[in-house]
């Protein structure tokens, strides 16, 4: 059998074209059918927002596969030119890949944990319409397992690379977050990201002020209990909070030392560039700005590579184990062959005794063990040669021995 894998993903094609080759529930299974009525009975589909993929399990002799699998996907959208994004791989290379998708290695965000659970939810989907097999098994499996491992053994995600977050850790370490009462400058993308932490880590209350009133409005489905006050009144709800998180995309200050009456412990985080809060602040404040935090952000990158090429030798380690099962996942059928053919002799030699022989029941099934065991002690080296040999010619030449000395 052979592996093989065509898809697109971030790395060939951008956000739009992406949204345009998200397959939806129905069209996986779609896919998987047509795929089956081709010929191709083992593979499943990865989509997520950053990749659309089918990975595949075909017989040697189909060499035209990858060929059916990209006229399958180009059909499954046909108002959208995919051909120029498509990419495809086989063999180890399309194995090394799964993997390495499989432990996030291959995510826009190095090591992120997401997408071990967006394949097992692909794998199941498979399973569930019947596009599998014990190929199939064995290396979603295998990659499922290897990937889990990576993620206890180096805990790659726990090196953050969002400034927001990186931002509000450094406030917690630094300042504390939980119950404290926050204000939020802004309500762009930087803004909500900085919400969501201030929440998980326990904010008291949060306020959020912006130019555009409705556009702060719209944070409140995610966040309900968030109060918006108008931009002109940030400075009055600074008296108020002990944190102060500015993000807005303004060309100039919109927190200035002259306009800041503080009465409490106070701690600031900028996250604009540039700067939104005047620099004269921190002689009195606490004042952490990206120049510190794209420091962090660019450690921990480094660490997250380094955690990488330690993931990548687990995965060739655990990849080579799948690799020799299922080379040698050729010559079961004649292991299965050899071990029918025992038990007809086992049979056959049974009965013959049985019949010249007055047995008694418990000797009956003392003599059909010894003929069982002595015929699995013969085949045992011949079992044991065949399933070690990863060369397919050898695997043939041993086969065709095997069948013409045991007649099979």
């Amino acid at each position: 059998m052979i592996f093989g894998y065509v898809g697109i993903n971030y790395k060939h094609a951008d956000q739009d074209i992406r949204d345009q080759i998200a397959f939806t529930d129905n069209q996986k299974i779609d896919f998987m059918q047509q795929s089956g009525e081709k010929g191709i009975e083992q593979c499943f589909v990865l989509s997520t927002c950053n990749r659309s993929e089918v990975y595949f399990f075909v017989p040697e002799e189909m060499t035209d596969a990858p060929e059916t699998v990209k006229k399958l996907y180009v059909s499954t959208f046909p108002d959208v030119d995919v051909s120029p994004y498509l990419e495809e791989k086989t063999g180890t290379e399309a194995l090394s890949y799964l993997f390495r998708v499989t432990a996030g290695l291959e995510s826009m965000v190095l090591g992120e944990d997401q997408i071990l659970g967006q394949v097992k939810e692909a794998y199941e989907l498979a399973c569930t319409v019947g596009s599998t097999g014990k190929e199939m098994n064995r290396t979603v499996q295998d990659a499922l397992s290897c990937a889990k491992k990576i993620k206890t053994k180096l805990h790659i995600s726990e090196k953050p690379l969002s400034v927001s977050y990186v931002g509000i850790r450094q406030l917690k370490e630094q300042f504390g977050i939980a119950g404290k009462k926050a204000l939020v400058v802004g309500s762009g993308h930087t803004a909500a990201l900085a919400l969501k932490y201030l929440y998980e880590y326990g904010a008291a209350h949060v306020t959020v002020c912006s130019r555009n009133f409705s556009h702060a409005g719209a944070l409140l489905r995610e966040f309900p209990d968030l109060a918006i006050i108008p931009f002109e009144k940030r400075y009055e709800a600074m008296e108020q909070c002990e944190l102060v998180i500015s993000a807005t995309a303004s060309p100039h200050h919109v927190i200035r030392r002259s306009e800041v009456h503080l009465s409490h412990p106070t701690a600031f985080l900028d996250l604009a560039s540039p700067r939104d809060v005047e620099t004269a602040i921190g002689q009195e404040a606490l004042l952490i700005n990206l120049d510190s935090l794209n420091q962090i952000v660019q450690d921990n990158l480094r660490q997250r590579e380094e955690l990488v090429q330690k993931g990548q030798e687990m995965i060739t380690d655990t990849l080579g184990e799948t690799i020799h099962w299922l080379n040698t996942t050729g010559v079961d059928h004649t292991i299965a062959s050899l071990q029918e053919r025992c038990g007809e002799i086992v049979e056959d030699s049974y009965e013959y005794l049985n019949r010249k022989l007055d047995l008694s029941p418990r000797e009956q099934k003392i003599v059909k063990k010894i003929l069982k065991a002595s015929l699995r002690r013969l085949l045992r080296e011949p079992i044991l040669e065949l399933k070690q040999t990863e060369s397919k010619e050898q695997q043939e030449e041993y086969d065709k021995v095997l069948r013409e000395l045991f007649q099979i």
